[in-house]
């Protein structure tokens, strides 16, 4: 099996200046992500190049210019062979550029670091398990609707859900007669209380509280009354005349107004 030589910067020199600390450089201009390809912003010439070396890092060798095809001289940048140094957090920084990456993202396509899933609902509970209030006629129908479509419960046997449909069906015809007979005696207090409302000693109680000798006279007596009078049951105090009468007069117009020309429109 072949030996795997470590990468390494095949410069033996530098370019003597001062290694260039990457917590003096913006965030942005470089790239030290562990799963890809380091890279820097040179500070010189501002393009991108890649940082080469595993012990000392170094920024690849490159020319001023880009357009040595177009004839251009090549002229190598100062910022070739610089010494780099990563004198930070790597973790925390590529923590900073994802939330940075995810803010400059437009917010229809943003999506959020943790995913919530909406928890799948709890099948339904048989019938068997079900607690509401049992009739023999429920009991009956349920017992009835399971050995119909269970192919367990045939010649006598049941299933677990057959047998609790069956236990609950003969328990609701034990209680039946028990039921039935506080059914009746519940009717029959209701008629009894019904009979003692209707009772004649009851209502003649009610009519001497609510009634008596004097309304029945009162209702039974016609008197004439003389045109423009008032009944004594008015009070003095009730105004006969409008306290404006202009704006009523004016009022009065221009509902008349309104019933002439609702008049035509339906004609």
């Amino acid at each position: 099996m072949p030996r795997i030589r470590p990468g390494r910067n095949r410069s033996k020199n530098t370019n003597h200046r001062m290694p260039l600390l990457l917590s003096s450089m913006k965030p942005e201009d470089f790239n030290v992500r562990p799963d890809e390809t380091k890279s820097i912003a040179c500070p010189d010439c501002r393009t991108w190049r890649r940082i080469m070396g595993d012990t000392v890092l170094k920024i690849r060798e490159h020319c001023i210019s880009d357009k040595l095809a177009e004839g251009e001289t090549h002229t190598l940048c100062p910022g070739t062979d610089q010494v780099v140094v990563i004198d930070i957090d790597v973790q925390r920084w590529q923590a900073q550029q994802n939330r940075l990456l995810r803010d400059a993202m437009p917010q229809e396509n943003r999506r959020a670091a943790q995913q919530f899933y909406k928890p799948l609902p709890a099948p339904a509970a048989p019938v068997s398990r079900i607690n509401a209030e049992v009739t023999l006629e429920t009991a009956r129908q349920s017992y009835l609707a399971h050995r119909k479509g269970c192919m367990l419960c045939v010649n006598g046997q049941h299933c677990t859900d057959g047998g609790h449909l069956a236990r609950r069906y003969v328990l609701a015809l034990n209680h039946e007669p028990a039921r039935r007979e506080a059914r009746d005696e519940q009717e029959r207090q209701e008629r009894r209380t019904a009979r003692k409302l209707t009772a004649p000693a009851v209502r003649r109680a009610q009519w001497t509280k609510h009634g008596g000798e004097e309304v029945e006279s009162a209702n039974n007596r016609c008197a004439e009354r003389i045109a423009g009078s008032l009944s004594e049951f008015r009070g003095p105090q009730i105004p006969q005349d409008p306290q404006n009468p202009e704006m009523h007069d004016r009022r009065q117009a221009e509902l008349g107004k309104q019933y002439a020309a609702r008049k035509v429109s339906a004609a």
